[in-house]
């Protein structure tokens, strides 16, 4: 069946920020979930190397056999390194647990946010910029305010430790991107000084042919996952942000300015 929550990848996409879906999203779910008021905001927790986006994305669907087993999914969304949010899941996941937060508790009411992170400060800008963008865009769709935002720690204090970033801050924030006053990152252009069309996922055409053949890759025209994947790894042999999308700086790097 397909769950209520399809319409997560819409709001982000407009919210500008990066969005992936992951197979079978729309009819993942332990359940469907309940009446939402909030956003929990989680780190995975899992030392990984700083070239993987989101190196635990498989157990974010499939759910985690140690140290307590627990089935998948895990959260809505994970958040990579990159500030890509990945769509993991329309219904219920298992990510809040006992606890509460204004007076609301359990995983059919509020959605999970996995932000790929060992667990310290080290987050990238890109990363939290599109944290922040993320949550307000969830709260806005739903009705709440910033402060229906916590971190897993403020919803099971004493059992859970994450994230270890600032809430009070991130929630204010928040609050500021709601309101129309906040800094946000600048927004990828659509088309570079040569009119060539920032590409991503999903883009199709002559455009992702021409990169294609600039990667050396098999040429289809289908901006999928295996080119997604060739771009990022060009962009961190350029130093550049490993976003996975062919913007003017991506794209003069590639071709040319």
């Amino acid at each position: 069946m397909t769950f209520k929550l399809t319409w997560l990848p819409g709001v982000l996409r407009q919210a500008g920020l990066k969005v992936a879906e992951t197979p079978g999203w729309a009819d993942r779910g332990v359940g469907d979930i309940g009446d939402v008021v909030g956003v929990i905001c989680h780190h995975t927790g899992v030392a990984n190397p700083h070239d993987q986006n989101m190196p635990t994305l498989k157990s974010l669907i499939d759910g985690r056999k140690t140290p307590t087993p627990l089935s998948g999914p895990l959260a809505q969304l994970g958040l990579g390194r990159d500030g890509t949010f990945y769509v993991v899941a329309a219904g219920r996941a298992n990510h809040a647990g006992a606890g509460a937060w204004k007076g609301f508790s359990g995983n059919s009411r509020f959605i999970g946010i996995e932000g790929e992170n060992p667990g310290n400060d080290d987050w990238p800008d890109v990363q939290m910029d599109a944290y922040r963008r993320g949550a307000a865009a969830i709260l806005k769709q739903i009705g709440k305010g910033a402060e229906m935002c916590c971190g897993h720690r403020e919803y099971a204090p004493g059992r859970k430790d994450d994230p270890k970033f600032d809430m009070d801050r991130f929630r204010a924030d928040v609050a500021a991107i709601m309101n129309g006053t906040g800094a946000v990152r600048p927004l990828i252009p659509a088309v570079d000084s040569k009119a060539r069309v920032t590409l991503r996922r999903g883009s199709r055409g002559d455009l992702v042919n021409q990169l294609q053949q600039k990667l050396g890759l098999t040429v289809d025209g289908v901006f999928g996952p295996g080119t997604e994947a060739a771009v990022r790894q060009f962009q961190r042999e350029k130093k550049v942000v490993p976003d996975g999308i062919v913007g003017p700086k991506t794209w003069a790097l590639i071709a040319g300015p």
